[in-house]
């Protein structure tokens, strides 16, 4: 009750400037697709997102206003129809100017143990912050978005087993679910096996969760592709979304 109230006065006492909102759309051509409601509803998503998160530049770096809506925008585009409450349980964003470097140890199926130095794009941390390259995060090119990526993997953190596929949505079927991802995912797996040209990014094929991730990224990037390509697979996804945005 009390969430929903302050929900309600954010929303009442909160304005976006409609030039600064006009910018943020035009950037990101895959909301070309929306209708005037469904914008109205992520503006409102968007105005929640930053009035419940906190969001900061690493090291120093300086986010503007545009910066913030453009991520809060993105992030909130996979729960247009599932609600804010998808992303309960954590309150971060940190944002770097651009790609970032991570070290750890990992280790192999042999017990053997290995350092790793790698530069990364976003990353997304069990009840933790989403991590962003702002570099990448303001890319719009069609099939890639690293702030869909990263929130597409703090859904399934929230709702399902991080080692393999997320849980279905409600009212959906889960052997259906999960016998669709399987099998759409181990045919990239062999597509990429074979060194047959994808369309879709081949990083999909390290792991369940990132072919998740990498195909959320997709369906609402380059969705015609994936209603091509993986026709069941994106139907099960929009079930999963609660959106079309192909239009099949």
């Amino acid at each position: 009750m009390f969430k929903s109230w302050r929900r309600k006065r954010t929303l009442e006492r909160t304005q976006i400037d409609p030039a600064l909102w006009q910018r943020v759309v035009a950037s990101l051509p895959f909301l070309r697709g929306l209708t005037q409601e469904e914008l109205a509803r992520l503006r409102e998503l968007a105005i929640l997102f930053l009035a419940e998160k906190e969001m900061h530049g690493a090291h120093g770096f300086e986010l503007s206003d545009e910066m913030r809506l453009s991520i809060a925008v993105q992030a909130c585009l996979p729960v247009l129809n599932l609600g804010i409450d998808w992303y309960e349980g954590w309150i971060g964003i940190v944002v770097y100017p651009s790609e970032f470097r991570v070290r750890g140890e990992e280790m192999d199926e042999h017990g053997v143990m290995h350092a790793y130095d790698e530069g990364l794009s976003g990353e997304a941390w069990p009840g933790g912050p989403v991590i962003l390259s702002w570099e990448d995060a303001g890319n719009s090119e069609a099939g890639y978005n690293v702030v869909i990526h990263e929130f597409a993997h703090k859904l399934h953190m929230l709702h399902g087993d991080e080692e393999g596929f997320p849980a279905p949505g409600e009212g959906m079927d889960p052997e259906r679910w999960r016998d669709t991802l399987e099998r759409a995912y181990q045919r990239f797996c062999r597509e990429v096996d074979s060194g047959e040209p994808t369309i879709i990014d081949e990083y999909a094929s390290e792991h369940p969760a990132e072919f998740f991730a990498v195909m959320s990224e997709a369906f609402f990037t380059d969705s015609a592709i994936v209603a091509r390509d993986y026709p069941e697979l994106y139907a099960q996804l929009a079930l999963y979304f609660r959106q079309d945005p192909a239009g099949e």
